[in-house]
């Protein structure tokens, strides 16, 4: 099975890295790009997420090569407080650190990119974007968009996102960070999905393939376990 990701991870880079090859096959079926984008930046705007505090629980396994047992099993939390401070507490952590180390290393992504505020948003002051086929996530009619960082910073990923066609809601981003997040993380391959809680937008589940500088590939997948609360105290990473 990690044999098989290894190559899609390849596939992948190589086309995120290349998105001009898949623009002429999107032409023909173009939806209005300006259409889409206008409306999925109002629907951010206005997603409570971006308002109220919250805190979440996500439980973490790591594995290592094409062992079927993780390495690791790390659980964390993960507080947010309006309108740009996201941190996250390591709460336990069984198995190898290296493990907790992976983890940490996906966590400080998403904390740069609350951290950069808008600097990190999906947005045209952000990302260029091109138009690249209908999809359906699951039964739910999708545009699938390819966005490109206008800068070279912390926080911005080259990839795709997953717009669903009736609300507007980014529901999967699949990418890879412009900056490594760690001198010892020589890829980083990120998945994150997106679901309502308690009526707000966030992130459920965070998967990710990692080339460790010495050390091979490893896989991790995390996801939320535990409901989402208000965030009364801010946790030191």
């Amino acid at each position: 099975m990690i044999n098989n990701l290894v190559i899609g991870l390849s596939l992948i880079v190589t086309t995120l890295a290349c998105p001009f090859l898949r623009t002429q096959e999107a032409e023909a079926d173009s939806p209005n790009l300006s259409v889409i984008l206008d409306s999925l930046e109002r629907t951010e705007e206005q997603n409570p997420a971006l308002s109220q505090p919250y805190q979440v629980t996500r439980e973490y396994k790591v594995f290592r090569k094409d062992d079927p047992m993780p390495v690791s099993a790390v659980t964390a939390q993960i507080s947010f407080t309006p309108p740009e401070t996201k941190t996250f507490e390591i709460t336990k952590a069984d198995g190898s650190p290296r493990g907790r180390k992976i983890v940490i290393t996906i966590l400080k992504q998403e904390i740069d990119s609350a951290k950069d505020g808008h600097r990190g948003d999906i947005t045209r002051s952000n990302y260029d974007f091109t138009f690249l086929r209908h999809q359906n996530f699951g039964v739910v009619p999708e545009y699938v968009l390819h966005i490109i960082p206008k800068r070279k910073e912390r926080g911005l990923l080259l990839g795709d996102i997953w717009v669903d066609a009736k609300t507007f809601r980014i529901r999967q981003i699949v990418g890879v960070p412009l900056r490594n997040p760690s001198i010892w993380v020589e890829n980083l391959h990120i998945t994150v999905q997106f679901a309502d809680v308690n009526a707000m937008w966030l992130p459920v589940s965070v998967d990710a393939i990692a080339i460790i500088h010495f050390l091979g590939i490893y896989t991790l997948s995390g996801l939320d376990v535990a409901p989402t609360i208000a965030n009364s105290s801010r946790p030191n990473p």
